[in-house]
């Protein structure tokens, strides 16, 4: 089988499907894997609990917190403060800017904010850690390779033909895994998909970001106490010079005075990450952006005199874009149906609807999702899940596209060696390797039936649609 796309999404697919026995080809067109968690500098795992602090997920996700820890590679609360409304450690957060990320209020105790379980990691460690992980499941791994289309017979995927400096080559597949994030795959495979985005959703721009170091972090933080009316006419004057003001305080260890500028703004209209000129121009009207913000906190703010840029990312990203309309198609009416699929293969925390989230603090995802309607030999891994803008908006971050690779991978390895269809794979033998993966499953037998939303319920997730719009 054959992996299109490194990123989240593809190195799980390709680790589970070579761990399940499978002939496993992992092609990346940047030169290390990761994507947006490396080469995106996105690296951030979030929503790996519940509000509570109940842990949700799983399987390679873990392994690979578990594999950084023992290399000082990633940072996270420690299991007993998840859930936590401790004062001291969410001052912690909010001081770093990272609440984002790491916080979370809970209207059944007076809106108090409780902890994640959240982790950012290295970049650098996490590339080196993918590597290793990809070499000892026995991939065979191709960076500097772009996988351009699918080699089709009828409506059946047969491999894909990449491009790299050794030429234009094809590999022959009975399995491919799409995992490029913008269908690269599905739409050179004719599948159907959806393409539409709302401009007012962060999942249509593009971001660039970069790291700042050297930082007195501290002298900062004094200025802002002490000259709070000047630091906030310095930041009005920065951004009508069209710069950046918003930027984490990086809480990686091993890594004092560094900051991180995740630099996301909206355009005339949503961004199309497969459109050449598009991708030319952001990346020189967002780096010149950034180094206007550079050199304005250089020269002005206090704290940042001797600082400089430490690295940019090498990929610009985007949180959104073309999602493949598979065979089962989630929605904003899953948020609050309690259904546990037949074939689930991930259950993710849901923490970002309100009360909703309390109601139901979780969502299953089904495997079908992940398989086209139409486009036989084919599975899609990572954010081009089959879901709409609702679903997209929150469960399109990193921890869920691995564990999206992670279950096609799988399946893939089993379609493969019983000579069938992705589609014909068994659920419950997809599942039982899932969970043999340390991935946890609910249970199906004797689920209750599915508690089908409300559309007063309905409305409130269009309200929470409408804050992260600023419409009310």
């Amino acid at each position: 089988m054959v992996v299109v796309g490194g990123g989240p999404g593809g190195f799980a697919s390709a680790i589970a499907a070579a761990r399940r026995g499978a002939d496993t080809v992992l092609i990346e067109r940047y030169g290390y894997l990761g994507g947006m968690a490396t080469g995106g500098l996105v690296n951030i795992f979030p929503n790996l609990s519940t509000i509570s602090g109940e842990q949700k997920t799983y399987g390679l996700n873990q392994e690979l917190i578990d594999r950084l820890d023992t290399r000082d590679g990633v940072s996270y609360p420690k299991k007993k403060d998840w859930g936590t409304t401790d004062r001291n450690l969410v001052e912690y957060y909010l001081k770093a800017n990272m609440g984002v990320f790491y916080l979370r209020s809970d209207p059944t105790i007076g809106g108090k904010r409780r902890v994640l379980y959240t982790a950012v990691v290295d970049p650098e460690i996490l590339k080196d850690e993918l590597n290793n992980m990809v070499k000892e499941a026995g991939v065979d791994l191709l960076l500097h390779s772009w996988g351009t289309v699918p080699i089709m017979e009828g409506n059946t995927a047969r491999g894909v033909i990449f491009e790299s400096k050794s030429g234009r080559q094809a590999i022959l597949a009975k399995v491919v895994i799409d995992a490029t994030g913008d269908g690269d795959m599905f739409i050179g495979a004719g599948a159907e998909f959806d393409d539409t985005q709302d401009n007012r959703l962060p999942t249509a721009w593009l971001s660039f970001v970069w790291w700042m170091a050297n930082v007195n972090i501290k002298q900062y933080e004094e200025f802002v106490d002490s000259q709070p009316e000047k630091h906030h006419e310095l930041m009005q004057e920065l951004k009508d010079l069209d710069g950046y003001t918003s930027f984490f305080k990086g809480i990686l260890e091993n890594q004092e005075g560094v900051i991180w500028f995740h630099c996301i703004r909206p355009e005339d209209k949503p961004s199309d990450s497969r459109d050449v000129e598009t991708l030319t121009n952001a990346e020189v009207k967002y780096r010149n952006r950034a180094l206007i913000t550079y050199e304005f906190f250089k020269k002005r703010v206090p704290g940042f005199q001797k600082s400089f840029i430490m690295l940019t990312a090498p990929q610009l990203g985007i949180q959104g874009g073309r999602r493949v309309v598979g065979e089962y198609t989630l929605t904003k009416k899953d948020l609050e149906s309690d259904e546990v699929f037949e074939d689930t293969i991930a259950v993710i925390a849901n923490t970002d609807y309100g009360k909703i989230s309390h109601r139901h603090p979780s969502l299953c995802i089904p495997y079908r999702c992940l398989v086209p309607r139409k486009v036989e030999g084919l599975l899609v891994a990572g954010r081009g899940f089959s879901s709409d803008l609702a679903i997209q908006q929150q469960f399109r971050i990193i921890p869920p596209c691995i564990c999206y690779g992670q279950a096609a991978g799988t399946a893939a390895a089993i379609a493969a060696n019983a000579g069938i269809q992705p589609r014909k794979v068994n659920y419950k033998e997809l599942r039982d390797s899932l969970t043999k993966q340390g991935v946890h499953l609910p249970v199906i037998s004797g689920a209750p039936d599915a508690v089908r939303p409300s559309e007063e319920r309905i409305d409130a997730v269009e309200e929470y649609l409408k804050t992260l719009t600023g419409q009310n």
